[in-house]
């Protein structure tokens, strides 16, 4: 049967290698990714291996973002990891490449790799170039800061649709430390990346040569039989959470890294990634917290820079297994910084003396939440709650101006059970932002953000309003208090009060009787365990 697609006995004597494409004509993300696998496969063939490509499924959260379709973006991710795992499997590759680009598809290809545990390399596509509108770079979230702004009436129609068209000028994935480009640099420090191969734009011709070099990278780990689980170290994942806190990065990387760990048997809690970041500071000014955009990186010296820079200042473990058979250290020795750069500081010189992702516990959130406050200063917000049961209901109160400095909007149920699917609140916090309130006001969830979200935003609550967490009893009006420095997050009312409340609360009825969500809702767990389906808990 592979004779008759065209493989030759002498293609078929050489390793044959899978090539796990997530390419799609649906989003710019990915959209580079079928040239890229042409690189990628030349690299395996003069490294004399043998390339077979398929492809899996890919969302796109920017696009999905505030509606329905934002329920499929963190189910996609247990179905892309699914669908690798089963091809890996059905055809007993030697080894595997994952090309990813959105969110998803990088968590996603690491949990297959880390089940299949074949050699494996995950690369990345690279980031979109900014956008420019008056000789300021554009983001895809100044799209949608610009909807708040011009339902403020700050801006007016014209000046968003101007900087829509102008905000995503090509191929590649979102441009700030939003949660690809997050993704794609811890998966550098777990070892399944080549390091430095993140930063590379998706456009630039030097893609070809990282295609390239990725080909011949997992021919080399077939030949020294170097298998994901012997990278995935706790001591990886360490490194992978200070990268993330220390550059500023997305919440999401908190559900994947736990995520991915659980797939190689090493176990992640919240508590390590609050631990990490009080010792980690932030050395890189990326949006959303920062000024500069992901190439802007590049331009610096790339993310070996900065892991050369965590290395230095012993924030990570530098004799950490690479991909490349050497230590973290090693590889990063000879990394170059460009003169004059001032995207990427040092420890002893840092932007902010402490990481940029905190867990916070109390009352309405026993199991914890995640917030990450590198982009601002304030540490403690006390406020009325001001509570919805779905996303589209809280957005509409923000553009009719019914949200005031001071409140705390609580968006519930919309958990990885309760949404399902964990919708991310990009379209609510840009529309905060965007109005001006920014400064003013808190949102609470048991949902997600973007990784371009800024503002005073805990997520993940947990447990979710859909299973009975403390999160389905707050009321209008219920005073909050989220203290940061004290890592808490309560509610003014007696714990009798908050059981009561509890014991006259009735489950949602489903939202899905069938097909893949009501699957999803079956099997998904905790977001304070990663929101990892398993049927575990069904035996």
């Amino acid at each position: 049967m592979f004779k008759a697609i065209g493989f030759t006995d002498g293609d078929l004597a050489k390793p044959i290698v899978g090539i796990a494409n997530t390419w799609a004509e649906t989003m710019p993300c990915g959209y580079n990714l079928r040239e890229l696998a042409e690189h990628v496969k030349a690299g395996v063939r003069a490294a004399s291996g043998t390339p077979m490509e398929f492809n899996t499924i890919a969302i796109s959260d920017g696009i999905a973002m505030g509606t329905e379709g934002m329920k499929a973006s963190l189910v996609s991710r247990e179905v892309i990891a699914d669908s690798i795992e089963l091809c890996g499997h059905g055809y007993l590759f030697d080894a595997m490449i994952g090309l990813v680009g959105c969110d998803k598809t990088i968590p996603a290809a690491a949990m297959a790799f880390a089940r299949l545990n074949v050699p494996s390399v995950v690369l990345y596509g690279g980031p979109i170039a900014p956008g420019n509108l008056d000789g300021r770079d554009l983001t895809i979230v100044d799209v949608f800061e610009a909807i708040g702004a011009c339902g403020a009436g700050t801006i007016d129609e014209a000046q968003l649709k101007r900087i829509e068209d102008r905000a995503c000028p090509g191929a590649g994935a979102c441009g700030g430390q939003y949660t690809a480009n997050t993704m794609a640099m811890a998966l550098e420090m777990l070892g399944l990346s080549p390091l430095g191969s993140s930063s590379v734009g998706a456009t630039d011709m030097r893609r070809e040569q990282v295609g390239r070099a990725a080909g011949a990278l997992v021919m080399d780990l077939l030949e020294r039989n170097v298998v994901p689980r012997d990278l995935l170290t706790r001591e990886a994942f360490e490194n992978a959470i200070a990268l993330v806190t220390g550059t500023g990065g997305s919440t999401n990387a908190v559900l994947h890294l736990i995520a991915i760990a659980r797939e190689a048997g090493v176990v992640l809690k919240l508590d390590e990634f609050d631990r990490i970041s009080r010792q980690t500071p932030v050395i890189a000014d990326l949006r959303p917290a920062g000024q500069y955009v992901a190439l802007d990186v590049d331009r610096a010296g790339g993310t070996a820079l900065i892991i050369k820079r965590l290395v230095e200042g012993n924030l990570v473990h530098g004799g950490a297994a690479t991909a490349h058979g050497t230590t973290l250290e090693q590889a990063v020795a000879t990394v170059v910084e460009s003169p004059g750069q001032g995207v990427i500081a040092t420890a002893g010189r840092p932007f902010k003396p402490n990481g940029g992702l905190a867990v916070l516990r109390g009352n309405v959130a026993p199991d914890g939440a995640i917030m990450k406050f590198a982009g601002f200063t304030r540490t403690r917000h006390e406020g009325p709650a001001r509570v919805f049961d779905c996303e589209e209901d809280a957005m509409r109160a923000v553009m009719e101006g019914r949200i005031v400095a001071g409140d705390v909007l609580v968006i519930r149920y919309e958990g990885p059970k309760g949404g399902p699917g964990m919708r991310e609140m990009l379209g609510v916090t840009g529309a905060i932002v965007g109005a001006g309130l920014g400064p003013d006001v808190a949102l609470v969830t048991d949902g997600r953000f973007s990784g371009g979200t800024r503002g005073f935003m805990l997520g993940h609550v947990a447990p979710e309003a859909a299973v009975g967490g403390p999160i389905a009893a707050l009321r209008d009006g219920d005073v909050i208090t989220i203290d940061i420095a004290a890592r808490r997050i309560d509610v003014a009312v007696e714990d009798a009060l908050l059981r009561e409340r509890l014991q006259s609360w009735v489950a949602p009825l489903g939202r899905y009787a069938g097909g893949v969500f009501a699957k999803y809702v079956a099997l998904v767990g905790s977001a304070a365990d990663g929101a990892v389906t398993s049927a575990r808990h069904l035996r």
